[in-house]
């Protein structure tokens, strides 16, 4: 029989064991939790933040119209409409990055004002004035600007041309997008993901995290929401694509490997191009080299 100080012992180990697999578990649901919602900003930081590195005045002056659309699924998502002040029947739709919000896509709207376009901007599910939620990282959020493209199109039927244009999550929702063809015209892609899993490798390296924390971010957000990180892939939407994409990507990303770019442009069928900026890291590139962006997104679309 096993003496009264091994059952201790027993005990114990069982104790230990059973405290490491809550705290596992704990963290694995935490770490889901994470990917999937993030720290987002109010519409005031957003702001702040823009306003901080480059000029957002001329946003005071744009004539706007502000309307709420209803999604797929009965979702409310906050848009606004832009007027350029020369009269266009051009228009863009920019979806922004993930915990950000419309505020984030007015680095754009004055290029695209330059080439003359009418700009709308949105809050994406569960960001600025939307009613909280998770992302999934273009997997609900591509179904979402489908949506948005039918109701521009129904809103502004005298329209010429309607484009689309997408940073960081909001490329790879409008990569996503794609695929229930909508009626758009082109798409910009600047700093998209190729496949969630590895934006998530890559966030963990840059924290020299072990990378087998990914397999736990996968099961807590299988138990947590019902998805799996193999689900949230853009790549795979494009092998039929119909519609000219122009990609984007900073050379010096260390949010989303450069690398995926090249993963997209190649899979991508139909008209394509791709464009690296030198120096610029997640978001950038914009800021980084402003004149070689609009020259780069001007070529693109004189080619169409």
């Amino acid at each position: 029989m096993p003496s009264q100080g091994g059952k201790k012992v027993g005990m114990v180990v069982l104790g230990i064991v059973a405290v490491v697999l809550v705290l596992v578990c704990v963290f694995t649901l935490v770490f889901a939790h994470i990917v999937m919602n993030g720290k987002r900003p109010t519409i005031q930081e957003a702001w702040d933040w823009q306003s901080a590195r480059y000029d957002t005045s001329f946003y005071h002056d744009l004539d706007k119209t502000d309307y709420v659309v209803k999604s797929f699924d009965g979702y409310e998502l906050h848009v606004e409409l832009l007027h350029n002040p020369q009269p266009t029947d051009r228009y863009v739709i920019f979806s922004h990055g993930n915990t950000d919000n419309h505020i984030g896509s007015l680095k754009y709207v004055q290029l695209f004002m330059g080439l003359g376009y009418n700009c709308i901007v949105y809050d994406m599910r569960g960001h600025g004035e939307d009613v909280p939620t998770h992302a999934t990282y273009g997997l609900i959020e591509g179904k979402d600007l489908a949506e948005l493209v039918k109701d521009t199109r129904a809103r502004y039927p005298q329209i010429s041309q309607l484009g689309l244009h997408g940073e960081s999550m909001g490329g790879s929702t409008t990569i996503e997008a794609l695929q229930y063809r909508p009626q758009v015209d082109f798409a910009v892609s600047d700093c998209a993901f190729a496949d969630l899993e590895s934006t998530v490798r890559q966030k963990l390296k840059s924290m020299h995290l072990p990378e087998f924390l990914v397999g736990l971010a996968d099961v807590g957000i299988r138990v947590l929401y019902g998805y799996k990180l193999d689900d949230m892939r853009p790549i795979d939407t494009l092998g039929d694509n119909g519609i000219p994409i122009l990609y984007i990507h900073g050379d010096a990303d260390t949010t989303v490997p450069p690398q995926s770019a090249q993963q997209l442009y190649d899979r991508t069928q139909g008209t394509k191009q791709l464009h690296y900026v030198a120096g610029a890291n997640h978001a950038e590139s914009v800021l980084v080299a402003p004149d070689e962006y609009r020259e780069t997104v001007s070529g693109f679309l004189a080619q169409l």
